[in-house]
């Protein structure tokens, strides 16, 4: 069990997707956060009180959160003495990186030495049977995207609280390492062998209550050559009944990559309906998500407008609109 309350650590970023884990927990559950630590250089903020580790420490700190999600998953070796500090002031360390913080012999010494603990929560450590298909009680809804953090994550907790509100039975089912944070449960499912992608989903979403719904945080893109693999193997291992579509405005390529143009919605709502058909014929695209930050909020409505006549499907930002008219639709 993670110890709150959290030091989030932003290091020295400068690219605000980057650092979608601190934001995600600041956002998502603020109350567990005692502050952000940022070195020179750092342009980004998970608005958090800014603060140094002793000071933090003073104020209860009981945990120090690598804040970021770099491309790569990588720990970078200038980092393990604000990390090393953190372990001298009494302080977990949490880590949501491909790397792990257990390979770093000079860490696990300290943190030994110090009665600390290194948590890599990307790392599960179940073990997991391959994908069936069969057909599972209850109901569930996946997030599915155009590209990469384009707002899989915060569209789900946002349908889990409108759900709720809404007296549905509802439950979040977190597939990141920034989701297992704000959960305190669920499975980095990037880093379960490929064969067991989708036995690791039906894992995370059980049989249930007729009544109610998994909301299944949805990975990668079935269109980005890196990471549709994990995509396909959540749709058929989720067996949605419902999904919802997730895009950013403004990209001119995939993340990560160059000339490498986002797909239409018409198209990755075609690829995903085929894709998670397998498991489910009768599922259904419920709504559309659309990030509108890097236009104005007039622009934002009428974009949202338009496209919403064109597919015939609610489709809102959800940090602007909420996502009641997609509930609704469910």
């Amino acid at each position: 069990m993670l110890q709150a309350p959290y030091l989030v650590f932003l290091g020295d970023a400068t690219d605000p997707l980057s650092i979608k884990m601190a934001k995600g927990v600041a956002t998502w559950k603020p109350e567990l956060c005692v502050g952000q630590y940022r070195l020179d250089g750092c342009t980004e903020s998970a608005n958090l009180p800014d603060m140094s580790i002793a000071e933090a420490a003073e104020k209860g700190a009981k945990t120090f959160v690598l804040g970021f999600a770099n491309s790569g998953g990588k720990i970078d070796e200038s980092w393990l003495p604000y990390i090393k500090e953190a372990i001298e002031n009494g302080m977990d360390i949490v880590s949501g990186l491909h790397d792990k913080l257990t390979d770093f012999q000079e860490l696990v010494a300290l943190s030994s030495q110090h009665h600390c603990k290194l948590i890599d929560i990307r790392h599960p450590t179940e073990k997991f049977a391959t994908g069936t298909g069969y057909k599972r009680s209850g109901k569930r809804l996946l997030t599915v995207g155009t590209d990469c953090s384009v707002g899989k994550m915060y569209t789900s907790l946002a349908l889990e609280s409108a759900m709720r509100e809404n007296g549905i039975n509802v439950d979040f089912r977190a597939t990141g390492q920034c989701g297992v944070l704000i959960a305190g449960k669920g499975l980095a499912i990037d880093c379960v062998v490929a064969d067991f992608i989708s036995g690791a989903a039906e894992t995370l979403s059980p049989n249930n209550t007729a009544d109610h719904w998994d909301i299944i945080e949805g990975q990668g893109s079935l269109s980005h050559p890196a990471f549709a693999g994990v995509s396909l193997g959540l749709l058929h291992g989720s067996q949605p009944d419902a999904l919802v579509i997730c895009h950013a405005l403004g990209r001119s390529s995939m993340r990560g990559l160059t000339d490498r143009p986002l797909p239409t919605l018409k198209h990755t709502i075609e690829l995903n309906l085929a894709a998670a058909s397998i498991t489910n014929p009768a599922v259904k695209v419920a709504g559309i998500t659309i990030n509108t930050s890097s236009v104005s909020e007039q622009q934002a409505n009428e974009i949202c407008r338009n496209l919403s006549q064109e597919l015939g499907l609610p489709v809102v930002d959800p940090l602007r609109h909420g996502v009641q008219s997609i509930v609704d639709n469910l």
